[in-house]
Protein backbone atom coordinates (compact mmCIF):
# COMPACT_ATOMS: atom_id res chain seq x y z
CA UNK A 1 0.00 0.00 0.00
CA UNK A 2 1.28 3.51 -0.75
CA UNK A 3 2.00 5.55 2.33
CA UNK A 4 1.80 9.24 3.08
CA UNK A 5 5.03 10.47 4.54
CA UNK A 6 6.22 13.87 5.53
CA UNK A 7 9.56 15.46 6.38
CA UNK A 8 9.32 17.97 9.17
CA UNK A 9 11.81 20.79 8.72
CA UNK A 10 12.58 23.19 11.52
CA UNK A 11 11.45 25.44 12.94
CA UNK A 12 7.97 24.04 13.49
CA UNK A 13 6.53 24.29 16.98
CA UNK A 14 5.58 21.14 18.88
CA UNK A 15 1.90 21.30 18.01
CA UNK A 16 2.52 21.73 14.28
CA UNK A 17 5.08 18.96 14.33
CA UNK A 18 2.61 16.67 16.07
CA UNK A 19 -0.12 17.40 13.52
CA UNK A 20 2.19 16.66 10.60
CA UNK A 21 3.37 13.52 12.35
CA UNK A 22 -0.27 12.48 12.66
CA UNK A 23 -0.52 12.00 8.91
CA UNK A 24 2.90 10.49 8.37
CA UNK A 25 3.38 6.78 7.76
CA UNK A 26 -0.30 5.99 7.24
CA UNK A 27 -1.63 3.67 4.56
CA UNK A 28 -3.39 5.67 1.87
CA UNK A 29 -6.84 4.22 2.66
CA UNK A 30 -6.36 4.91 6.38
CA UNK A 31 -5.33 8.50 5.61
CA UNK A 32 -8.38 9.06 3.39
CA UNK A 33 -10.66 7.48 5.99
CA UNK A 34 -9.18 9.65 8.74
CA UNK A 35 -9.65 12.86 6.74
CA UNK A 36 -13.23 11.88 5.83
CA UNK A 37 -14.08 11.04 9.44
CA UNK A 38 -12.65 14.34 10.70
CA UNK A 39 -14.61 16.18 7.98
CA UNK A 40 -17.80 14.41 9.07
CA UNK A 41 -17.29 15.41 12.72
CA UNK A 42 -16.56 19.03 11.84
CA UNK A 43 -19.59 19.04 9.51
CA UNK A 44 -21.72 17.79 12.43
CA UNK A 45 -20.43 20.63 14.61
CA UNK A 46 -20.98 23.17 11.82
CA UNK A 47 -24.59 21.97 11.47
CA UNK A 48 -24.93 22.00 15.26
CA UNK A 49 -23.87 25.65 15.12
CA UNK A 50 -26.72 26.86 12.95
CA UNK A 51 -29.16 24.21 14.23
CA UNK A 52 -28.83 24.77 17.98
CA UNK A 53 -27.37 28.23 18.31
CA UNK A 54 -30.39 29.73 16.59
CA UNK A 55 -32.05 29.07 19.90
CA UNK A 56 -29.42 31.12 21.73
CA UNK A 57 -30.02 34.19 19.56
CA UNK A 58 -33.73 33.70 18.89
CA UNK A 59 -34.95 35.90 21.72
CA UNK A 60 -32.38 38.64 21.26
CA UNK A 61 -33.18 38.85 17.53
CA UNK A 62 -36.94 38.62 17.92
CA UNK A 63 -37.00 41.33 20.61
CA UNK A 64 -34.77 43.49 18.39
CA UNK A 65 -32.20 43.84 21.13
CA UNK A 66 -29.53 43.21 18.48
CA UNK A 67 -29.53 43.25 14.69
CA UNK A 68 -29.65 39.65 13.40
CA UNK A 69 -26.27 39.52 11.70
CA UNK A 70 -24.53 41.20 14.63
CA UNK A 71 -26.23 38.80 17.05
CA UNK A 72 -25.17 35.66 15.17
CA UNK A 73 -21.63 37.01 14.70
CA UNK A 74 -21.10 37.61 18.41
CA UNK A 75 -22.89 34.35 19.22
CA UNK A 76 -20.38 32.57 16.99
CA UNK A 77 -17.50 34.30 18.79
CA UNK A 78 -18.83 33.33 22.23
CA UNK A 79 -19.45 29.78 21.03
CA UNK A 80 -15.82 29.65 19.90
CA UNK A 81 -14.52 30.72 23.29
CA UNK A 82 -16.97 28.41 25.04
CA UNK A 83 -15.43 25.41 23.26
CA UNK A 84 -11.91 26.73 23.81
CA UNK A 85 -12.34 27.15 27.56
CA UNK A 86 -14.88 24.44 28.35
CA UNK A 87 -12.54 21.52 29.15
CA UNK A 88 -13.26 17.89 28.17
CA UNK A 89 -15.53 16.61 30.97
CA UNK A 90 -18.67 16.53 28.80
CA UNK A 91 -16.65 15.14 25.86
CA UNK A 92 -15.77 12.01 27.77
CA UNK A 93 -19.22 11.72 29.29
CA UNK A 94 -20.38 11.24 25.69
CA UNK A 95 -17.52 8.86 24.83
CA UNK A 96 -18.26 6.71 27.87
CA UNK A 97 -21.79 6.05 26.67
CA UNK A 98 -20.08 3.22 24.83
CA UNK A 99 -19.14 0.32 27.10
CA UNK A 100 -15.55 0.13 28.23
CA UNK A 101 -15.19 -3.17 26.33
CA UNK A 102 -15.84 -1.35 23.05
CA UNK A 103 -13.53 1.53 23.97
CA UNK A 104 -10.58 -0.77 24.66
CA UNK A 105 -11.04 -2.45 21.28
CA UNK A 106 -9.07 -0.21 18.94
CA UNK A 107 -9.71 -1.90 15.61
CA UNK A 108 -9.39 0.49 12.65
CA UNK A 109 -12.14 -0.95 10.44
CA UNK A 110 -14.52 -1.35 13.36
CA UNK A 111 -13.80 2.18 14.55
CA UNK A 112 -14.43 3.63 11.09
CA UNK A 113 -17.76 1.84 10.72
CA UNK A 114 -18.84 3.02 14.16
CA UNK A 115 -17.90 6.66 13.68
CA UNK A 116 -19.27 7.05 10.15
CA UNK A 117 -22.56 5.38 11.08
CA UNK A 118 -23.31 7.52 14.13
CA UNK A 119 -22.24 10.73 12.39
CA UNK A 120 -24.26 10.05 9.24
CA UNK A 121 -27.34 9.33 11.36
CA UNK A 122 -26.88 12.46 13.49
CA UNK A 123 -26.25 14.75 10.51
CA UNK A 124 -29.26 13.38 8.58
CA UNK A 125 -31.69 13.94 11.46
CA UNK A 126 -30.28 17.37 12.33
CA UNK A 127 -30.59 18.62 8.76
CA UNK A 128 -34.13 17.28 8.48
CA UNK A 129 -35.39 18.99 11.64
CA UNK A 130 -33.56 22.22 10.75
CA UNK A 131 -35.13 22.27 7.28
CA UNK A 132 -38.60 22.19 8.79
CA UNK A 133 -37.68 24.79 11.42
CA UNK A 134 -38.19 22.38 14.34
CA UNK A 135 -36.08 23.13 17.46
CA UNK A 136 -34.93 19.52 17.90
CA UNK A 137 -31.86 18.69 19.98
CA UNK A 138 -28.45 17.93 18.44
CA UNK A 139 -27.39 16.46 21.80
CA UNK A 140 -30.39 14.14 21.81
CA UNK A 141 -29.58 13.11 18.24
CA UNK A 142 -25.93 12.37 18.93
CA UNK A 143 -26.67 10.38 22.08
CA UNK A 144 -29.29 8.33 20.22
CA UNK A 145 -26.80 7.62 17.44
CA UNK A 146 -24.16 6.44 19.91
CA UNK A 147 -26.67 4.20 21.68
CA UNK A 148 -27.78 2.76 18.34
CA UNK A 149 -24.21 1.90 17.36
CA UNK A 150 -23.52 0.32 20.76
CA UNK A 151 -26.64 -1.87 20.61
CA UNK A 152 -26.02 -2.86 16.99
CA UNK A 153 -22.46 -3.84 17.89
CA UNK A 154 -23.83 -6.04 20.68
CA UNK A 155 -26.26 -7.79 18.32
CA UNK A 156 -23.63 -8.32 15.62
CA UNK A 157 -21.07 -9.77 18.05
CA UNK A 158 -23.52 -11.81 20.17
CA UNK A 159 -22.92 -9.62 23.21
CA UNK A 160 -25.80 -9.33 25.72
CA UNK A 161 -27.75 -6.11 25.08
CA UNK A 162 -27.21 -5.18 28.71
CA UNK A 163 -23.51 -4.97 27.94
CA UNK A 164 -23.87 -3.22 24.60
CA UNK A 165 -24.12 0.23 26.14
CA UNK A 166 -22.87 1.81 29.34
CA UNK A 167 -26.39 1.91 30.75
CA UNK A 168 -25.45 3.67 33.98
CA UNK A 169 -23.93 6.55 32.02
CA UNK A 170 -26.91 6.48 29.64
CA UNK A 171 -29.33 6.75 32.57
CA UNK A 172 -27.36 9.66 34.06
CA UNK A 173 -27.41 11.51 30.73
CA UNK A 174 -31.08 10.67 30.11
CA UNK A 175 -31.97 12.12 33.51
CA UNK A 176 -30.13 15.34 32.67
CA UNK A 177 -31.92 15.55 29.31
CA UNK A 178 -35.33 14.98 30.93
CA UNK A 179 -34.88 17.11 34.04
CA UNK A 180 -33.23 20.12 32.36
CA UNK A 181 -36.20 21.13 30.12
CA UNK A 182 -38.64 20.59 32.99
CA UNK A 183 -36.48 22.78 35.19
CA UNK A 184 -36.16 25.32 32.35
CA UNK A 185 -39.96 25.50 32.03
CA UNK A 186 -40.57 25.95 35.76
CA UNK A 187 -37.68 28.30 36.58
CA UNK A 188 -38.26 30.59 33.59
CA UNK A 189 -41.94 30.85 34.55
CA UNK A 190 -40.99 31.74 38.13
CA UNK A 191 -38.44 34.34 36.99
CA UNK A 192 -41.07 36.01 34.81
CA UNK A 193 -43.61 36.02 37.65
CA UNK A 194 -40.95 37.59 39.86
CA UNK A 195 -40.33 40.34 37.29
CA UNK A 196 -44.08 41.00 36.97
CA UNK A 197 -44.37 41.26 40.76
CA UNK A 198 -41.30 43.52 41.00
CA UNK A 199 -42.10 45.85 38.11
CA UNK A 200 -45.71 45.23 37.00
CA UNK A 201 -45.98 48.41 34.92
CA UNK A 202 -42.57 48.25 33.29
CA UNK A 203 -42.22 48.41 29.52
CA UNK A 204 -40.24 45.16 29.69
CA UNK A 205 -43.65 43.42 29.68
CA UNK A 206 -44.39 44.75 26.19
CA UNK A 207 -43.78 42.91 22.93
CA UNK A 208 -41.71 44.64 20.23
CA UNK A 209 -44.93 45.36 18.31
CA UNK A 210 -46.63 46.87 21.37
CA UNK A 211 -43.61 49.07 22.10
CA UNK A 212 -43.53 50.30 18.52
CA UNK A 213 -47.18 51.32 18.74
CA UNK A 214 -46.72 52.90 22.21
CA UNK A 215 -43.42 54.78 21.85
CA UNK A 216 -42.65 54.41 18.15
CA UNK A 217 -39.43 52.64 19.18
CA UNK A 218 -38.30 49.28 17.89
CA UNK A 219 -35.62 48.50 20.50
CA UNK A 220 -36.19 47.39 24.12
CA UNK A 221 -35.56 49.80 27.02
CA UNK A 222 -31.82 50.17 27.73
CA UNK A 223 -31.49 47.91 30.78
CA UNK A 224 -33.74 45.25 29.28
CA UNK A 225 -31.71 45.38 26.11
CA UNK A 226 -28.46 44.99 28.03
CA UNK A 227 -29.76 41.96 29.95
CA UNK A 228 -31.05 40.38 26.74
CA UNK A 229 -27.70 40.83 24.99
CA UNK A 230 -25.59 39.63 27.94
CA UNK A 231 -27.81 36.61 28.61
CA UNK A 232 -27.83 35.67 24.89
CA UNK A 233 -24.05 35.73 24.80
CA UNK A 234 -24.03 33.73 28.04
CA UNK A 235 -26.23 31.08 26.43
CA UNK A 236 -23.89 31.04 23.42
CA UNK A 237 -20.84 30.59 25.64
CA UNK A 238 -22.28 27.73 27.70
CA UNK A 239 -23.69 26.16 24.52
CA UNK A 240 -20.16 26.14 23.09
CA UNK A 241 -18.68 24.69 26.27
CA UNK A 242 -21.33 21.92 26.38
CA UNK A 243 -22.17 21.05 22.78
CA UNK A 244 -18.68 21.78 21.49
CA UNK A 245 -17.29 19.14 23.79
CA UNK A 246 -19.49 16.55 22.09
CA UNK A 247 -17.58 17.22 18.87
CA UNK A 248 -14.31 16.93 20.76
CA UNK A 249 -15.39 13.55 22.12
CA UNK A 250 -16.31 12.38 18.62
CA UNK A 251 -12.96 13.40 17.18
CA UNK A 252 -11.15 11.55 19.96
CA UNK A 253 -13.22 8.44 19.11
CA UNK A 254 -12.13 8.88 15.48
CA UNK A 255 -8.46 9.34 16.31
CA UNK A 256 -8.32 6.47 18.82
CA UNK A 257 -10.18 4.17 16.44
CA UNK A 258 -8.14 4.97 13.30
CA UNK A 259 -4.66 5.88 14.57
CA UNK A 260 -4.57 4.30 18.04
CA UNK A 261 -0.78 4.29 18.38
CA UNK A 262 -0.75 8.09 18.46
CA UNK A 263 -3.86 8.81 20.50
CA UNK A 264 -4.66 6.02 22.97
CA UNK A 265 -2.48 7.96 25.41
CA UNK A 266 -1.62 11.66 25.55
CA UNK A 267 1.86 11.59 24.05
CA UNK A 268 2.42 15.14 25.27
CA UNK A 269 2.02 14.04 28.90
CA UNK A 270 4.75 15.37 31.18
CA UNK A 271 6.90 13.15 33.37
CA UNK A 272 4.95 14.46 36.36
CA UNK A 273 1.61 13.43 34.79
CA UNK A 274 2.92 9.94 34.05
CA UNK A 275 4.25 9.62 37.59
CA UNK A 276 0.89 10.80 38.94
CA UNK A 277 -0.83 8.08 36.91
CA UNK A 278 1.58 5.46 38.25
CA UNK A 279 1.16 6.72 41.82
CA UNK A 280 -2.63 6.55 41.42
CA UNK A 281 -2.40 2.81 40.75
CA UNK A 282 -0.32 2.36 43.91
CA UNK A 283 -2.75 4.36 46.03
CA UNK A 284 -5.68 2.50 44.48
CA UNK A 285 -4.08 -0.80 45.46
CA UNK A 286 -3.67 0.50 49.01
CA UNK A 287 -7.30 1.69 48.97
CA UNK A 288 -8.55 -1.78 48.07
CA UNK A 289 -6.35 -3.41 50.72
CA UNK A 290 -7.66 -0.94 53.30
CA UNK A 291 -11.26 -1.87 52.41
CA UNK A 292 -10.62 -5.59 51.89
CA UNK A 293 -13.35 -6.56 54.32
CA UNK A 294 -15.94 -4.84 52.13
CA UNK A 295 -14.42 -5.34 48.67
CA UNK A 296 -12.45 -8.59 49.00
CA UNK A 297 -15.12 -10.81 47.49
CA UNK A 298 -16.03 -8.40 44.67
CA UNK A 299 -12.40 -7.94 43.62
CA UNK A 300 -11.24 -11.48 44.44
CA UNK A 301 -8.37 -9.97 46.43
CA UNK A 302 -5.51 -12.43 46.94
CA UNK A 303 -7.06 -15.01 44.61
CA UNK A 304 -6.25 -13.85 41.07
CA UNK A 305 -3.26 -15.16 39.14
CA UNK A 306 -0.56 -12.76 37.92
CA UNK A 307 -1.29 -13.78 34.34
CA UNK A 308 -5.02 -13.11 34.66
CA UNK A 309 -5.17 -9.80 32.73
CA UNK A 310 -7.89 -7.95 30.80
CA UNK A 311 -8.42 -9.31 27.32
CA UNK A 312 -9.05 -7.27 24.19
CA UNK A 313 -12.82 -7.13 24.59
CA UNK A 314 -13.46 -7.42 28.31
CA UNK A 315 -12.82 -6.02 31.77
CA UNK A 316 -13.34 -7.99 34.98
CA UNK A 317 -13.18 -6.51 38.51
CA UNK A 318 -11.68 -9.80 39.73
CA UNK A 319 -8.62 -9.08 37.58
CA UNK A 320 -7.90 -5.83 39.43
CA UNK A 321 -4.84 -6.92 41.43
CA UNK A 322 -2.88 -8.42 38.49
CA UNK A 323 -3.92 -5.45 36.31
CA UNK A 324 -2.49 -2.97 38.83
CA UNK A 325 0.73 -5.00 39.03
CA UNK A 326 1.03 -5.20 35.22
CA UNK A 327 0.37 -1.47 34.82
CA UNK A 328 2.98 -0.55 37.41
CA UNK A 329 5.49 -2.78 35.61
CA UNK A 330 4.61 -1.25 32.22
CA UNK A 331 5.08 2.30 33.53
CA UNK A 332 8.20 1.57 35.59
CA UNK A 333 10.90 4.03 34.60
CA UNK A 334 8.75 5.59 31.85
CA UNK A 335 9.16 9.37 31.63
CA UNK A 336 7.78 9.86 28.12
CA UNK A 337 4.99 7.86 26.44
CA UNK A 338 6.90 8.09 23.16
CA UNK A 339 9.33 5.53 24.61
CA UNK A 340 6.55 2.92 24.73
CA UNK A 341 5.97 0.73 21.67
CA UNK A 342 2.62 1.22 19.91
CA UNK A 343 1.28 -2.13 21.17
CA UNK A 344 2.37 -1.26 24.70
CA UNK A 345 0.47 2.05 24.58
CA UNK A 346 -2.73 0.22 23.64
CA UNK A 347 -2.10 -2.24 26.47
CA UNK A 348 -1.51 0.53 29.03
CA UNK A 349 -4.72 2.26 27.95
CA UNK A 350 -6.64 -1.00 28.31
CA UNK A 351 -5.33 -1.43 31.85
CA UNK A 352 -6.17 2.18 32.77
CA UNK A 353 -9.72 2.02 31.39
CA UNK A 354 -10.42 -1.32 33.06
CA UNK A 355 -9.14 -0.06 36.41
CA UNK A 356 -11.26 3.08 36.05
CA UNK A 357 -14.31 0.99 35.15
CA UNK A 358 -13.80 -1.19 38.22
CA UNK A 359 -13.34 1.89 40.43
CA UNK A 360 -16.66 3.29 39.15
CA UNK A 361 -18.40 0.02 40.05
CA UNK A 362 -16.72 -0.06 43.47
CA UNK A 363 -17.89 3.51 44.14
CA UNK A 364 -21.50 2.38 43.76
CA UNK A 365 -21.22 -0.56 46.16
CA UNK A 366 -22.88 -0.31 49.58
CA UNK A 367 -20.70 -0.37 52.66
CA UNK A 368 -18.12 2.26 51.71
CA UNK A 369 -18.03 5.48 53.71
CA UNK A 370 -18.67 8.75 51.87
CA UNK A 371 -15.11 9.86 52.65
CA UNK A 372 -13.69 6.70 51.07
CA UNK A 373 -15.84 7.16 47.97
CA UNK A 374 -14.57 10.74 47.62
CA UNK A 375 -10.97 9.49 47.83
CA UNK A 376 -11.69 6.88 45.16
CA UNK A 377 -13.15 9.54 42.86
CA UNK A 378 -9.95 11.60 43.17
CA UNK A 379 -7.85 8.55 42.37
CA UNK A 380 -9.96 7.94 39.25
CA UNK A 381 -9.20 11.45 38.00
CA UNK A 382 -5.47 10.92 38.45
CA UNK A 383 -5.73 7.50 36.82
CA UNK A 384 -7.37 8.79 33.65
CA UNK A 385 -5.51 12.09 33.37
CA UNK A 386 -3.43 10.87 30.42
CA UNK A 387 -6.27 9.04 28.63
CA UNK A 388 -9.09 11.58 28.91
CA UNK A 389 -7.59 14.50 27.00
CA UNK A 390 -7.86 16.35 23.70
CA UNK A 391 -5.03 17.94 21.69
CA UNK A 392 -5.27 21.71 21.37
CA UNK A 393 -5.70 21.54 17.59
CA UNK A 394 -8.81 19.35 18.06
CA UNK A 395 -10.37 21.91 20.42
CA UNK A 396 -9.59 24.79 18.01
CA UNK A 397 -10.98 22.90 15.00
CA UNK A 398 -14.26 22.15 16.78
CA UNK A 399 -14.47 25.72 18.09
CA UNK A 400 -14.07 27.12 14.56
CA UNK A 401 -16.64 24.71 13.07
CA UNK A 402 -19.23 25.50 15.74
CA UNK A 403 -18.53 29.24 15.66
CA UNK A 404 -18.76 29.50 11.87
CA UNK A 405 -21.87 27.32 11.78
CA UNK A 406 -23.55 29.71 14.18
CA UNK A 407 -23.36 32.48 11.61
CA UNK A 408 -25.59 30.79 9.01
CA UNK A 409 -29.00 29.17 8.84
CA UNK A 410 -30.50 30.77 11.93
CA UNK A 411 -33.72 32.26 10.50
CA UNK A 412 -35.91 29.15 10.46
CA UNK A 413 -35.62 28.36 14.17
CA UNK A 414 -35.68 32.03 15.30
CA UNK A 415 -39.16 32.42 13.82
CA UNK A 416 -40.40 29.26 15.57
CA UNK A 417 -39.05 30.26 19.00
CA UNK A 418 -40.11 33.92 18.79
CA UNK A 419 -43.59 33.66 17.31
CA UNK A 420 -44.84 30.09 17.01
CA UNK A 421 -44.56 28.69 20.55
CA UNK A 422 -46.95 31.18 22.15
CA UNK A 423 -50.23 32.56 20.81
CA UNK A 424 -48.84 36.04 21.36
CA UNK A 425 -45.45 37.52 20.58
CA UNK A 426 -42.67 37.31 23.15
CA UNK A 427 -42.21 40.20 25.59
CA UNK A 428 -38.81 41.50 26.61
CA UNK A 429 -39.26 40.08 30.11
CA UNK A 430 -40.08 36.66 28.67
CA UNK A 431 -36.93 36.72 26.55
CA UNK A 432 -34.81 37.70 29.57
CA UNK A 433 -36.37 35.03 31.78
CA UNK A 434 -35.86 32.23 29.25
CA UNK A 435 -32.28 33.20 28.44
CA UNK A 436 -31.12 33.72 32.02
CA UNK A 437 -32.62 30.35 32.95
CA UNK A 438 -30.97 28.59 30.00
CA UNK A 439 -27.55 30.12 30.65
CA UNK A 440 -27.62 29.12 34.33
CA UNK A 441 -28.98 25.61 33.69
CA UNK A 442 -26.43 24.76 30.99
CA UNK A 443 -23.63 26.32 33.03
CA UNK A 444 -24.53 24.07 35.98
CA UNK A 445 -24.57 21.05 33.67
CA UNK A 446 -21.05 21.94 32.53
CA UNK A 447 -19.87 22.01 36.14
CA UNK A 448 -21.10 18.44 36.63
CA UNK A 449 -19.91 17.30 33.15
CA UNK A 450 -23.47 16.48 32.02
CA UNK A 451 -24.50 16.87 28.37
CA UNK A 452 -27.78 18.79 28.07
CA UNK A 453 -29.76 20.23 25.21
CA UNK A 454 -29.68 23.99 24.66
CA UNK A 455 -32.72 23.55 22.44
CA UNK A 456 -34.73 21.72 25.07
CA UNK A 457 -33.86 24.09 27.89
CA UNK A 458 -34.47 27.34 26.00
CA UNK A 459 -37.63 26.23 24.16
CA UNK A 460 -39.05 24.93 27.45
CA UNK A 461 -38.12 28.20 29.11
CA UNK A 462 -39.97 30.18 26.43
CA UNK A 463 -43.01 27.90 26.83
CA UNK A 464 -42.88 28.36 30.62
CA UNK A 465 -42.92 32.14 30.25
CA UNK A 466 -45.87 31.92 27.84
CA UNK A 467 -47.86 29.95 30.42
CA UNK A 468 -46.83 32.29 33.26
CA UNK A 469 -47.77 35.32 31.12
CA UNK A 470 -51.12 33.72 30.27
CA UNK A 471 -50.27 34.17 26.62
CA UNK A 472 -51.23 30.61 25.78
CA UNK A 473 -49.38 28.08 23.68
CA UNK A 474 -49.82 27.24 20.02
CA UNK A 475 -50.89 23.64 20.17
CA UNK A 476 -49.65 22.77 16.69
CA UNK A 477 -46.12 24.07 17.25
CA UNK A 478 -45.82 22.60 20.73
CA UNK A 479 -47.06 19.25 19.44
CA UNK A 480 -44.51 19.33 16.59
CA UNK A 481 -41.65 20.14 18.99
CA UNK A 482 -42.73 17.45 21.45
CA UNK A 483 -43.00 14.90 18.63
CA UNK A 484 -39.48 15.81 17.51
CA UNK A 485 -38.21 15.39 21.06
CA UNK A 486 -39.94 12.02 21.42
CA UNK A 487 -38.93 10.71 18.00
CA UNK A 488 -35.33 11.99 17.96
CA UNK A 489 -33.93 9.27 20.21
CA UNK A 490 -35.51 6.19 18.58
CA UNK A 491 -35.09 7.61 15.05
CA UNK A 492 -31.39 8.36 15.48
CA UNK A 493 -30.82 5.03 17.27
CA UNK A 494 -32.52 3.08 14.48
CA UNK A 495 -30.77 4.99 11.71
CA UNK A 496 -27.31 4.65 13.31
CA UNK A 497 -27.86 0.95 14.08
CA UNK A 498 -28.93 0.25 10.50
CA UNK A 499 -25.99 2.09 9.00
CA UNK A 500 -23.56 0.37 11.37
CA UNK A 501 -24.98 -3.05 10.46
CA UNK A 502 -24.55 -2.31 6.75
CA UNK A 503 -21.02 -0.97 7.30
CA UNK A 504 -20.05 -4.02 9.38
CA UNK A 505 -21.31 -6.34 6.64
CA UNK A 506 -19.34 -4.39 4.06
CA UNK A 507 -16.01 -4.61 5.92
CA UNK A 508 -16.63 -8.26 6.93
Amino acid sequence: MPRFSGIIPPPYDRQTTFMIDLFSGLDAWVLVSLLLALTFVLAFEFINGFHDTANAVATVIYTKAMPPHLAVFFSGVFNFFGVLLGGVGVAYAIVHLLPVELLINVNTGHGLAMVFSLLAAAITWNLGTWYFGIPASSSHTLIGSILGVGLANALINDIPLGDGVNWQKAIDIAMSLVVSPMAGFAVAALVLLGLKWWRPLSKMHKTPEQRRKLDDKKHPPFWNRLVLVVSAMGVSFVHGSNDGQKGIGLIMLVLIGIVPAKFVLDLNSTTYQIERTRDATLHMSQFYERNAATLGEFLALGKAKASDLPEQFSCNPQQTEPTIAALQTSLQGVTDYHSLAAEKRVEVRRYLLCLDDTAKKVGKLPGLEAREKADLEKLRKDLTATTEYAPFWVIVAVALALGLGTMVGWKRVVLTVGEKIGKQGMTYAQGMSAQITAACAIGMANVFALPVSTTHVLSSGVAGTMVANKSGLQGGTVKTILMAWVLTLPASMGLAAGLFWLASKAIG
